[in-house]
């Protein structure tokens, strides 16, 4: 199966280049390219792609602005954002805006190939040791969207809860499977009900859950 990109970035360099790597990899596609916030929203509503590999510096509507208005639409179409470690703010303002998940700009080409492909899956997070910690410090801050404390847990069982707090601290699937001893195929059918029933639209947005329902507690 093809995952069908957009790249949204001001640098034609960086797009270039992205494009020239997924040539190689007949899996992966780029459909469109966006040289700012308005061209990446256009090119969701014409094109439907998998995935935006989402830049957040650039000029005019900014990448957090289009990322809002992208996974508030219609489309399924996930958002990639591209930061650098000293940009946790701007992280945070892309994760109130819905992204799906986050690669950092100086990682390697195919790493970044490779994050492409867990967002278009809706499978993990992306460097989880960085996005546990940008999350820990989002549900804590108190300029982050309203907090509904704690969130109530009915509706899912006892194992789910149990899956539910380890996508919190950041685990794979794989690594669930271990920590329940039981198979990662049962695991993918955890994080499946658990994506139905808390009515959420990837596992970054479960990872927050788990925190919001204080079944992890953010650490500063």
């Amino acid at each position: 199966m093809t995952v069908r990109v957009v790249l949204a970035d001001d640098q034609p360099l960086v797009r270039s280049g992205l494009r020239m790597i997924m040539a190689d990899h007949p899996d992966l596609e780029v459909v469109g390219e966006a040289a700012d916030g308005v061209e990446a929203v256009q090119r969701v509503t014409d094109l439907s792609p998998d995935v935006v590999v989402m830049d957040i510096r650039m000029p005019g509507m900014d990448g957090i602005e289009a990322t809002r208005r992208i996974t508030t639409g219609p489309a399924t179409t996930r958002v990639l954002v591209l930061t650098t470690f000293d940009e946790d703010e701007l992280v945070y303002g892309a994760l109130r805006a819905g992204a799906s998940g986050f690669a950092v700009k100086d990682m390697a080409l195919n790493d970044i190939l490779a994050a492409i492909r867990v967002v278009a899956a809706g499978d993990a997070l992306i460097a989880p040791g960085v996005t546990r910690r940008l999350i820990a410090d989002f549900v804590g801050r108190p300029d982050t969207v309203p907090k509904r404390s704690p969130r109530p847990v009915e509706g899912i069982t006892e194992r789910e809860r149990e899956v539910l707090t380890l996508i919190g601290l950041g685990r794979t699937n794989p690594e669930i499977a271990v920590d329940l001893c039981i198979t990662v195929a049962t695991a993918k059918s955890h994080v499946s009900r658990l994506l139905t029933k808390l009515g959420a639209r990837d596992r970054v947005q479960l990872v927050i859950t788990a925190y919001e329902m204080e079944l992890v507690a953010p650490s500063h």
